[in-house]
């Protein structure tokens, strides 16, 4: 029979050890998040619908975006155990210079309007941590200032090519001469993607104050406070707009640009220069010929083609083929840490986050960009720890399986001459009398054959790293 007792004081009192409160608001709820998805979940309670939904909406039906997430899912890790990882190093150095993570932050447009701190806040925390940040051509703070707010940081301009030919490259020559190092050039945005979120919320620059937008500020005074008495939303770049965002971009960005358009923009650029956006591997071949220093694989955070390839699946192919010849980065879904050290062991050099950046920026300004930096740094050192490895040179393709829930049926057409002859009717035989009628089976291309589990496995080999060089100077 169990024998009881009274507790006694001394033995209480290691057990009622209570947590000191914590009386500020914002760092009360930032410490409470854990994940992105928590940065994600407190960010849409503190911002209107309409400037939410501007960050968090796709194109059309938002196939591309749902995809690329659900690829990043569908991994399996391969650790080794029985490892020293008392240390680990997550750095090393990107398009000459060095990082101390493989992830930076994204170029973002209209920034200012998700939370008044704007890009200052993202340069601010980029300077802390030693990353590198992107400042959008559609930024909403100048070119100068970030720099003045991440003097000594990576800073990357990222470029629109804008009908006005002379005012884009006048963005350039006063990225140049600021110190920025790197020039983003975006190239999937011939024309607006189809946002339907924003087309559906009116969503203007600035914002609209309709009787909707009214009443779902209610329960948001901050955001609006905020909005009104500081300096009014304005382009870094470009004069102030009114109108809805995909207006702006068809009435700015060129159709036109071609690969001797890119050529010419590099030769004005006195530092390294990544093209974004590339979405297949004879894409990134012609982009090692022509010398540019990195591709970013990108489908434009799914705002752009919906249902256009999914970048994380790209990447084992184009590693493989150009990584040896040209750095090989990648956005485009990222939500954790262990996203990203799966990037880094199938080939990626670098890889950039957006919304996650902006969840973090809505949730707690600037404090709230830290702790998404530090919620994905912990992820990747955790996740590199527990796979067996010390530092970012030691992970490989063998460390990640992907497993594909998307399996194409044929072989994608070269070109439409090549089209697979026309099918035959079946041949219907007369019957025997008392047999079964059978008919000949249509036959079609057949799917090339696939290793399956529960769902089909794809690996890489290993990929060459792109040499370290030195950073030239702008």
């Amino acid at each position: 029979m169990v024998q009881r007792r009274i507790p006694k004081i001394k033995d209480l009192a290691p057990l009622m050890k209570f947590k000191s409160p914590e009386f500020n608001a914002r760092k009360r709820r930032l410490a409470a998040a854990l994940t992105i998805a928590d940065l994600r979940a407190i960010a849409q309670k503190r911002t209107p619908k309409a400037a939410f939904d501007y960050t968090e909406g796709a194109a059309e039906a938002e196939i591309s975006l749902g995809r690329a997430r659900q690829a990043f899912e569908d991994i399996e890790f391969h650790p080794s155990i029985l490892r020293d990882v008392s240390t680990v190093s997550t750095g090393w150095d990107v398009l000459g210079g060095p990082v101390a993570q493989p992830f930076g932050i994204a170029p973002t447009g209209f920034t200012r309007m998700m939370q008044t701190e704007g890009e200052i806040a993202g340069a601010h925390a980029a300077a802390r941590a030693g990353i590198p940040f992107a400042l959008s051509t559609m930024g909403t703070t100048s070119i100068e200032d970030v720099k003045a707010a991440n003097p000594s940081g990576r800073n990357w301009f990222q470029l629109y090519m804008w009908k006005d030919r002379d005012r884009s490259m006048a963005l350039v020559d006063r990225a140049a001469k600021a110190g920025f190092d790197t020039l983003l050039v975006t190239v999937d945005v011939p024309v607006a993607g189809a946002r339907l979120r924003d087309k559906r919320n009116g969503f203007s620059i600035p914002p609209a104050l309709t009787l909707g937008t009214v009443v779902n500020a209610l329960p948001r005074p901050e955001w609006w406070i905020n909005f009104l008495t500081t300096e009014p939303l304005a382009f870094a770049s470009l004069d102030r707009w009114s109108g809805t965002v995909a207006d702006l971009l068809d009435t700015m960005f060129d159709p036109t640009v071609d690969f001797e358009d890119l050529a010419w923009i590099k030769a004005q650029w006195p530092g390294k220069v990544v093209v974004k956006g590339v979405q297949n591997l004879q894409d990134a071949k012609r982009l090692v010929d022509l010398g540019v220093d990195g591709i970013t694989l990108s489908n434009h955070g799914g705002r752009q083609l919906d249902r256009a390839p999914i970048p994380f699946h790209l990447l084992p192919q184009v590693a493989r083929e150009v990584g040896a010849h040209t750095e090989v980065h990648l956005d485009t879904g990222i939500m954790s840490g262990a996203d990203i050290v799966a990037s880094v062991a199938l080939g990626a050099r670098f890889t950039m986050i957006g919304r996650a950046y902006l969840y973090g920026l809505m949730a707690g300004g600037e404090a709230g960009v830290d702790r998404t930096i530090q919620i994905l740094s912990e992820q990747v050192s955790r996740t590199m720890r527990l796979l067996g490895v010390n530092s970012l040179e030691e992970l490989n393709p063998g460390h990640v399986t992907q497993l594909a829930r998307l399996m194409p049926v044929a072989a994608p057409m070269v070109a439409s001459a090549e089209a697979v002859p026309a099918r035959k009717a079946p041949v219907r035989k007369a019957p025997v009398r008392g047999a079964p009628v059978r008919e000949a089976p249509v036959r079609t291309a057949a799917a090339p054959k696939q290793s399956v589990r529960a769902s089909t496995a794809v690996t890489g080999t290993p990929v060459k790293r792109a040499p370290k060089k030195a950073t030239p100077t702008a």
